[in-house]
């Protein structure tokens, strides 16, 4: 039985490491990849602040991963978490949002999702969710 390597901590509380190996790449998508991350979406902005260069509990977030044909926001890869920003374009593109999510937690990825309003709006909120989500999903 392998042994769970720890990664961080976050309040006290050991955080370990859950890598998803050999995710699909579609190298197709890398153009675009540098294209979104010059947008400069203000959410994704602010919250690249947050958690760049390991700020967030020396956690390395990668920006604008290519999983499979997808883009996500951002990709956690010692822990298999992708988060996501939600604007409201959105709001229509449910179907195709449940079909992105499917596909990625087939692979073995969490999701996490926050809205842009709350990144905009409430920041250090925003945060403190994303500290509990990934204490519920990787702490034990």
């Amino acid at each position: 039985m392998l042994e769970k390597q720890a990664l961080t901590q976050i309040d006290g509380i050991i955080i370990y490491r859950n890598f998803v190996e050999n995710l699909p790449y579609n190298r197709h998508l890398k153009p675009l990849t540098k294209e979104k991350r010059k947008l400069g979406i203000l959410s994704e902005v602010l919250f690249w602040k947050q958690v760049r260069n390991k700020n967030f509990h020396n956690i390395d977030f990668d920006r604008q991963r290519i999983i499979g044909s997808y883009i996500v926001d951002f990709f956690v890869k010692a822990l298999g978490l992708v988060v996501e920003i939600d604007g409201i374009s959105h709001d229509f593109k449910q179907d195709y949002d449940m079909e992105r999510t499917k596909f990625l937690e087939s692979l073995g990825l969490k999701i996490f999702r926050i809205t842009d309003f709350d990144v905009k709006q409430n920041l250090s909120l925003a945060m403190n969710d994303l500290e509990n989500f990934i204490i519920e999903h990787y702490s034990s």
